[in-house]
């Protein structure tokens, strides 16, 4: 009887040009794919050591026995031939179980990858120049620089504007830490948005301070002066600057003590244009230096915040691969097909 039956051909490849698929002993529509896993497409020695050995998966390290193969994840992940699934509380888990810079209790120290430290530097250079932002536009509000009330009245809107981007730059900063220190991807993805709407919001008062420095600076001031400022905001420019209505005491002066119709004092045209030449200039500097370095920021968190470990996605089978009673009714008609085609007399 043994003699009479074929030698075994190699498993998983039927002979012929008909395929294990044209018939179906389970009595299905082979040709029917509605439904069925794309693992069926796949030879089973294509799946990881996790998903054909049983029993406990661990790394291999000390007091672990070294005939237990280990579970994926982690640098290794990358090499060929890993598995790419790894589970809680393998290296590299991508959670918030552990304490901050990735040490867990009971367990060694983790190491940061590249990307990770990538992150860190570009959060680092954000919070410092942002904290450095709202420190100098809080003094500025507070009226501790010299002239600041002179900013706080002609130029309110873009101080205004620079205090709320170096709000918002703290604020995604925060969010850019959480991400980093619990290994989140879903906080660095955020903070990845939110760092283009700071960009927009600190491009704004460069915008205004540059436009307003380069096209007719005397002409707006001229306006502003008679339509926009009024007795109040001309006196605190008077008391500020040292000087009495616009070109003498006579034309559109507020009356002080220092300011009168025989005072000595200058007109304040020019100390005024002067001094918004000056900071104004310093102004859109300052923020258009900073725009290639937000950038940078932006590029290192667009390239590294999905790599902040080594894991790769999110540790589950993607759902058009996992198996289904029509996904093991079409494997089961496959064996049965070669089973039928190896072993027939």
């Amino acid at each position: 009887m043994a003699s009479q039956l074929d030698p075994p051909n190699t498993p998983f490849a039927p002979s012929g040009s008909q395929t294990s698929l044209d018939t179906s002993p389970l009595g299905r529509n082979p040709t029917d794919t509605s439904g069925v896993s794309l693992t069926v497409n796949y030879l089973p020695h294509k799946f990881s050591n996790t998903l054909l050995s049983p029993g406990p998966r661990k790394r291999k390290g000390k007091n672990v026995n070294p005939n237990i193969p280990k579970r994926g994840g982690g640098v290794e992940a990358f090499r060929s031939g890993e598995a790419r699934m790894p589970g809680e509380g393998d290296d590299d888990y991508d959670g918030v179980s552990g304490d901050f810079f990735g040490a867990q209790r009971g367990h060694r120290k983790l190491r940061w990858n590249k990307f990770k430290w990538c992150l860190f530097a570009a959060n680092s250079v954000l919070t410092i120049y942002s904290i450095i932002g709202l420190i100098m536009c809080l003094l500025a509000w507070f009226n501790i620089w010299t002239h600041a009330d002179v900013i706080r009245v002609g130029n309110r809107t873009e101080l205004v504007i620079s205090t709320l981007a170096a709000s918002l730059a703290i604020f995604v900063s925060t969010i850019g830490w959480a991400g980093i220190l619990l290994n989140n991807r879903t906080f660095l993805a955020i903070y990845t948005f939110l760092l283009w709407i700071v960009f927009i919001f600190l491009l704004i008062p460069g915008y205004l301070t540059y436009k307003r420095r380069t096209f007719n600076l005397e002409g707006k001031i001229n306006a502003e002066w008679s339509r926009e400022l009024g007795t109040t905001g001309r006196l605190r420019i008077q008391n500020q600057l040292g000087c009495c209505g616009y070109f003498s005491p006579f034309v559109e002066a507020t009356v002080s003590q220092t300011c009168y119709a025989r005072s000595v004092l200058p007109g304040c045209k020019a100390p005024y244009l002067k001094y918004e030449r000056s900071i104004l200039s310093t102004w859109y500097t300052t923020i258009f230096a900073l725009v290639p370095v937000h950038i940078a920021i932006i590029i290192a968190g667009l390239l590294c915040s999905n790599h902040v470990t080594y894991r790769f996605g999110k540790g589950m089978m993607p759902k058009a691969y996992r198996l289904s009673l029509n996904s093991m009714a079409v494997i089961m008609d496959n064996y049965a097909k070669q089973v039928s085609s190896v072993c027939q007399p």
